[in-house]
């Protein structure tokens, strides 16, 4: 039987706060955004649903960010504040670099927590954590706050301008800007720290999970880890994946959240019952929400592509630089493939066996080294004062799979904050920015501008 609606009273709401800029959503994406614009002499508010900021880098605990040069290791391409992040935590030997078989940064990621708090005090934002987004308030075309809830009940946050920094695009959708979304998105991951693998020795255990995983409610999948940054014992692990469930819908991901919890257990459980008598392999750490790869994306001004990303398409107005590969996790069961820039390709089936290499295209005289996202892509038609950030911007699903990785979405997060700090300035709707001034603070900002 369908159960009657209830109705709300209606109620006024406090107004809590005015700032210049509210950014929604407090990941680096949003804290960046924040942060940037606060350079600049915004006053700023960031909210998060969490207990801190960093997204999927601290509460997801995916601990890596990738080369921040082009694919010959020549040409550095990200700079800004994934740059400085890097070398504040270098400070504290909580970074480490590795140079093969690609360059990335594994970040110790209980610190970057901390490290987070303090770029948001010594830039002055408002900090309102533990508080979920609800609903924007308009004033005609425009957004004049948006409402939240807390520990404290609920309350209005005003501002003049606003950045959608959720992931989901919660804000933009409730506006009722188009989007959309993949036949079959990518699937989420829920990421674990283990202590003791070492106690294994040279013990197969992602054979022995293939072999026997069923046992355990596993199916065939396939993942990726390595040891914590100053802490060999512990190892980081991104082993399974949650199929068919779309976490933007909450039923989902409450099933996706439990689920992802299960697959690490019962990954433990086959070491257990498998591995060698006297290992001794423990959970030491849970990611305090799934990793979300993939989700609804806001229809933009333009659309990039996977040929704008494989073919190293340069943009008049681009505002972040890449270099990760196209990496598509198979959304019907086991699998990953690998697009790379020089036109060769690699596909890995199952954990434990071989990749499948070959080339997507023939080979070419010379080939790109990075790609670029256009300013265009997160910039939505219908609304003066909303910036978008993050992996919400307009791609197709092959662009998506490179672009979505956290030094690119990063990227996103300074673009969007200094953007709305000019329209703010200049008086003018968010769709005026001038491309090329904001490429130009972006670069006095420390951002690399190509």
């Amino acid at each position: 039987m369908t159960k009657a609606p209830i109705r709300e009273l209606t109620r006024d709401v406090p107004v809590v706060h005015e700032c210049d800029i509210c950014v929604i959503g407090g990941s680096c994406t949003g804290l960046f955004a924040a942060v940037r614009a606060a350079r600049l002499g915004a006053r700023v508010a960031l909210i998060e649903k969490q207990n801190c900021f960093g997204g999927m880098a601290t509460a997801g605990l995916v601990y890596l960010w990738h080369s921040l040069c082009d694919t010959a290791g020549e040409l550095q391409i990200i700079g800004g504040l994934t740059s400085e992040v890097i070398e504040r935590l270098s400070g504290r030997d909580a970074v480490t670099r590795s140079e093969k078989p690609n360059v990335f940064f594994r970040l110790n990621t209980e610190e970057l927590k901390i490290e987070l708090d303090e770029l948001v005090d010594e830039h002055g934002v408002t900090p309102f954590l533990h508080t979920f987004y609800c609903a924007p308030v308009m004033e005609g075309d425009h957004i004049d706050a948006v409402i939240v809830e807390n520990k404290s009940g609920r309350q209005a946050i005003r501002a003049a301008q606003f950045i959608d920094a959720t992931g989901d695009a919660d804000l933009a959708l409730d506006l009722g800007l188009p989007s959309h979304e993949p036949e079959a998105c990518q699937p989420p991951t829920t990421c674990a720290k283990l202590y003791g693998m070492q106690s294994m020795g040279d013990f197969d255990w992602q054979a022995a999970i293939r072999e026997h995983g069923e046992e355990f409610g596993l199916e065939a999948d396939w993942g990726w880890g390595g040891p914590v940054p100053g802490m060999p014992e512990l190892a980081f692990r991104a082993d399974s994946h949650v199929f068919g469930l779309d976490t933007a819908c909450g039923d989902d991901l409450t099933r996706a959240e439990m689920e992802g919890r299960r697959k690490v257990r019962a990954m433990l459980d086959v070491i257990r019952e498998y591995g060698p008598k006297g290992s001794s392999v423990h959970l030491a750490a849970l990611a305090a929400t799934i990793g979300v790869r993939e989700t609804r994306r806001v229809c933009g001004s333009y659309r990039v592509t996977g040929d704008d990303v494989l073919s190293g398409r340069r943009f008049d107005d681009a505002i972040a630089n890449g270099s990760y590969p196209v990496d598509t996790h198979h959304a019907d069961g086991a699998g990953i493939t690998f697009r790379y820039l020089d036109g060769t390709q690699r596909v890995v089936p199952e954990r434990g066996q071989p990749p499948i290499t070959g080339r997507w295209r023939d080979p070419i005289a010379n080939d790109p080294t990075f790609y670029q996202v256009p300013f265009r892509s997160l910039l939505q038609e219908r609304v003066p004062n909303l910036m978008l950030a993050g992996r919400m911007l307009d791609a197709d699903k092959t662009a998506f799979s490179a672009v979505r990785v956290m030094v690119n979405t990063n990227q996103t997060g300074e673009a969007a904050g200094v953007a709305a700090w000019l329209a703010l300035n200049g008086s003018i709707p968010v769709q005026q920015v001038d491309p090329a001034h904001l490429r130009e603070t972006l670069a006095v900002g420390g951002s690399v501008i190509i």
